[in-house]
């Protein structure tokens, strides 16, 4: 590659071949959480295959973590729409998707199937702690990036404590929280309060664990690369995306209408998690209370204690942590019964694939009709005030949800009672252990959930409990 190719390099020059094997790879193999899947993303395309640039990589990072939604699988239809156009990205985001759900579809149905015998319930019962612990350090890392600032600390600390109240205790709905949340963030910038001035992310810790690439003008995509002509803003390539997105979630839904009717649970699904889908600032575990709202409390399509398995089980596949919706859409089909009594599993099935639908479009939307408009929605505080707030009363949310996992632990199986309240202590301990290894040591989150499913497996062969 010449010294001046950068002076007029071609978005074709990626190899469409070469990126749709990197894309199916990266399907199976991005495990990590968010942070990871990034990272992943920036060692192959930006250090070892050398297609984009470290700026071009970061610019459009930045602008999916402003989005709600997936971060790293949106990142992913970012750059796969920015290297070979609208299908490009299609093709990215669905290979970023597609093997996640397939493996989880397997692990519901086993888990459905074989989920009363003894060893998988004594792997179950170590793994709900280590669960707990799990959130919790989501908690304390969005904590501590969020309400870390002396200058912005004490409104923001007042804006977590707020939605951890209206959540935990007052039962008041996540889109609730997360309105009042924006309004406070719009009125503080319009105020010229200096709290809302930081423009937040809901990436977590992903940009930083992007390290910077060595200096050099040698990529297929690099700085100076002029954008390419389907990435430039058209008025009517906007209302193309709006009307095609439109038509993707309305047709679906009209047939669920029609086939079932709007009791269906097919249609509530479809309905509630395309609401779940734009509420997801702050990742998957900031959305998760309001999904366990829905889908536990008011549609009762799984159990509290299954929906910690169920995230349990998306802690251990690949793809984004969201994909745990599937699990849901799953267990909620079979409980249900979408399709009668002698299709338990093909009801199941489909039930899981609505529910990815919905969830999913979303974010396809936003990057393929965001993007021409990326340049121009950064740096303006009137757009990232208001979710400098919802930033902030998402780690009180999140704070909601630790504390309700840690009372499904202590309320678990075990015999032990304490002060006749019936707290299974050998779980509550378990969950300690498991929080002090995560946020002490900094052990990997895989290695405490593999050595908690041992532990929970051991105490139930050996009849604990």
């Amino acid at each position: 590659m010449g010294q001046h190719d950068h002076q007029a390099t071609p978005v074709g020059q990626v190899p469409f071949g070469e990126a749709w094997r990197f894309w199916l790879k990266l399907g199976f193999i991005s495990f990590g959480g968010p942070a990871g899947q990034i990272a992943l993303m920036h060692r192959t395309l930006v250090e070892d295959k050398r297609w984009i640039s470290e700026a071009r990589f970061l610019h459009a990072l930045n602008y999916c973590m402003l989005l709600p939604g997936p971060e790293a699988q949106q990142l992913a239809t970012y750059l796969g729409w920015l290297m070979h156009r609208t299908w490009g990205g299609v093709l990215a985001g669905l290979l970023f998707v597609l093997p996640s759900l397939a493996i989880l579809m397997g692990l519901s149905w086993v888990y459905v199937a074989f989920g009363t015998l003894p060893w998988v319930a004594g792997l179950l019962y170590g793994i709900k702690p280590a669960v707990a612990a799990i959130v919790l350090q989501a908690v304390h890392r969005m904590g501590s990036r969020t309400l870390n600032n002396p200058a912005q600390a004490p409104v923001l600390w007042a804006v977590a404590a707020m939605s951890f109240v209206a959540v935990a205790w007052l039962n008041i709905p996540f889109p609730w929280v997360v309105l009042v949340a924006a309004l406070t963030g719009w009125l503080g910038q319009r105020w010229g309060l200096a709290e809302f001035a930081k423009t937040p992310s809901h990436g977590g810790t992903a940009q930083a664990k992007v390290a910077p690439a060595q200096v050099d003008t040698a990529y297929l995509i690099n700085d100076h690369t002029p954008t390419p002509e389907h990435a430039r803003f058209r008025p009517w390539r906007l209302a193309r995306v709006l009307l095609t997105g439109g038509a993707l979630w309305l047709l679906p839904m009209a047939l669920l209408l029609a086939w079932q009717g709007w009791g269906g649970t097919l249609a509530q699904m479809g309905w509630f998690f395309s609401k779940a889908a734009l509420l997801t600032f702050g990742g998957a575990y900031a959305v998760l209370p309001y999904v366990y709202q829905g889908a536990v409390s008011h549609f009762g399509w799984l159990s509290g204690p299954q929906m910690m398995d169920g995230l349990a089980l998306g802690e251990t596949t690949p793809g984004p942590l969201i994909m745990v919706v599937a699990f849901v859409g799953f267990l909620g089909g079979w409980s249900q019964q979408v399709l009668g009594p002698q299709a338990l599993l093909l009801g199941a099935v489909l039930a899981a694939t609505v529910v990815t639908w919905f969830t999913f479009l979303p974010s396809f939307i936003f990057i393929l009709a965001g993007g021409p408009l990326v340049e121009s929605t950064h740096g303006k505080q009137h757009f990232t005030a208001p979710l400098t707030a919802i930033t902030a009363a998402v780690v009180g949310v999140m704070a909601s949800l630790a504390l309700l996992f840690i009372l499904h632990v202590a309320q678990g199986s075990g015999t032990t009672d304490l002060f006749g309240l019936g707290i299974d202590l050998p779980a509550l301990a378990l969950a300690g252990v498991a929080a002090l290894a995560l946020l002490r040591y900094k052990q990997g989150m895989l290695k405490v959930m593999a050595v908690c499913a041992l532990a929970g497996l051991a105490w139930k062969l050996a009849g604990c409990c």
